[in-house]
Parts: structure tokens; sequence; C-alpha cells
């Protein structure tokens, strides 16, 4: 009880916990969130026609879970002898990753990190982190999983079928989306306009939509004449989803607008969080149905 209690106390800060690690000379980063364990590498079973990513498969306490080889994945080349590996739940699904070396965990606040750079292959990272004396990248383990398993995206086009009168209710809704991943925004962006919510403003994170819902709610125009609800990630750069959350339902005139967290991250920790700052809705990725009957059940 007291781990949980101290769970919901540092709610909506703006901070995260990386777990520093590195492939040849580059320093990289996990959420701590999505990190179940860290250990030394296992026997591994080759499976046939697998992704070119993936190393094999192996079992941990009863668990199979495919083992991606990041260097590999990175186009880097491993300088070590003596590998990691991380062990990470994502959208409900168990992935491990061999890795170089695991060194430790940062607190961040989440303004410390910044969009990457538009680069080769810079879709495969989700923001920098400067340190005083290196940087740290964090990588988009959400697409890199996506790409090795193409199914789990499958999920955004499974939409179940509604009546004439739900989609014309749906065209007149407005929907504001955080969500900095550009894959997992176009996704989301088609999806939701298949299902017949035609107006949806898109926004690259916490801080961007935070702007937006308050040049819109400027004027003391009423937020639900603009927009009806907010679907947000959990992270994002300078703002993450927590804190938009958060800072939604502490506003006298925001605090009635419907917030659904829509993240790789919900667990029953991640829940409790969301919980506790007044979200309406989680829904793990990348269940779509799930989010779109939430969606329909605030706003229709």
């Amino acid at each position: 009880m007291s781990e949980k209690k101290g769970i919901l106390l540092e709610t909506g800060t703006n901070e995260f916990e990386i777990v520093e690690f590195s492939i040849g000379p580059v320093s990289y980063g996990i959420n701590v969130a999505k990190v179940r364990e860290v250990i030394n590498p296992l026997p591994v079973t080759k499976m046939p026609n697998v992704h070119p990513w993936v190393d094999g498969i192996f079992t941990l306490r009863g668990r199979v879970m495919p083992l991606i080889n990041l260097p590999r994945c990175l186009g880097s080349q491993s300088t070590t002898t003596s590998p990691k590996i991380i062990v990470s739940e994502l959208n409900n699904y168990y992935v491990a990753f061999l890795v170089d070396e695991v060194s430790r965990i940062h607190r961040i606040s989440w303004t410390a990190m910044e969009p990457p750079p538009h680069i080769a292959n810079s879709d495969m990272v989700v923001g920098i982190i400067k340190m005083t004396d290196k940087m740290v990248v964090l990588l988009d383990f959400e697409k890199i999983v996506a790409d090795v398993n193409p199914e789990m995206n499958q999920k955004f086009n499974e939409i179940a079928e509604k009546s004439a009168d739900v989609t014309d209710i749906r065209q007149n809704k407005t929907i504001l989306v955080a969500e900095d991943s550009k894959m997992l925004r176009d996704l989301l962006l088609g999806t939701l306009h298949k299902a017949g919510y035609a107006n949806v403003i898109l926004t690259e994170n916490g801080l961007d939509a935070w702007e937006k819902i308050e040049q819109l709610a400027a004027g003391g125009v009423p937020i639900e004449s603009k927009i009806q609800l907010v679907i947000t990630d959990i992270e994002m750069p300078q703002m993450d989803g927590h804190h938009l959350t958060k800072r939604i339902k502490e506003h006298d005139k925001l605090n009635h607008l419907p917030v659904v967290i829509f993240s790789s991250l919900i667990n029953e920790e991640m829940r409790l969080k969301g919980q506790s700052i007044g979200a309406n809705g989680q829904v793990s990725k990348p269940e779509i149905t799930q989010l779109i009957d939430l969606v329909d059940k605030f706003i229709l």
C-alpha cells in the first residue's frame, strides 16, 4: 500500500525515469515504466522466417518472448562480449531487447527532452536528452516492435460498424489528439476518420496540446463549443500526458473536458496514476476498438 501511495503522490509532476543503456559509443534510454527487468543472456531458440532484427525466442519464468537484436536494428556494431537483455512490456506485449550495457537510472523532466532532428532514420527516435557530459537518445520502441510485428498495427483498422445516425453525430464532434509519434499520429488520424470523426486536431506533445486548448478557450468561450474530448499519449517531449491531464482537470473552466489516455504504458500501476489525476478513461495501444467505444461513451 505504501508503494502505491508513493506512486500516486508522484503522478503529474512532468518527470519520468529512464534506464540508460549503450550500444557501441552511443547512450540510449528507455522509460522505466516499460522495463520489467534486466537480465544476462539466456539460451535463444532460432525461428524460421522471422524478422531480421529478431534473434529468436526464449522463455523467462514461463513466458515466451522474442529477442530483438537492437544493435542490428539500429545498424550499429556491438562492442561487448557480455551483453545484457532488457525485458520490456509494451502494449501488453512482452518483448526483450539485446543491448551492450545497462548503466543507471536517471530522473528527468519532460521539458529536458527535445524532439529529434529530421535526419535519416530519426523516425526510430522520439527524443534527445542533453546531459552535462553526453546526449541520451530515446528510441521509439513501439515503432520498433510494430515493424517486427505488423499485426499490432492492424488493430488500428478493426472498427465495429455503427448505424448511420451514430456516424452522423460523430461528424459533428471535434477531438484533440496529443501524440508525439508520427507513425501513431497518422494511424490514429486515419482510424478516427474511418470511424466518422472527421474533425481531429493533431498536436505533437502535451505542451502543444495545452497551448492549443488555452487558445481555443481564450475570450471566455466555453471549451466544449470548440472541442469535445482529448486523447493523449503519456510519453511525450516537453509535457507528458499525465501532466496535461492534471492541468486540464485542475482548471476550473476545463475540468469537465473528457480526457482519454491512449498509451502503450497502461498497466495496473499506470492505471492508478491516471485515475488519481482524473482521466476519464485509459486504453492500451493498439486497442483501437476500445478507444472508439470510450470516445463514443463520453461525447455522443
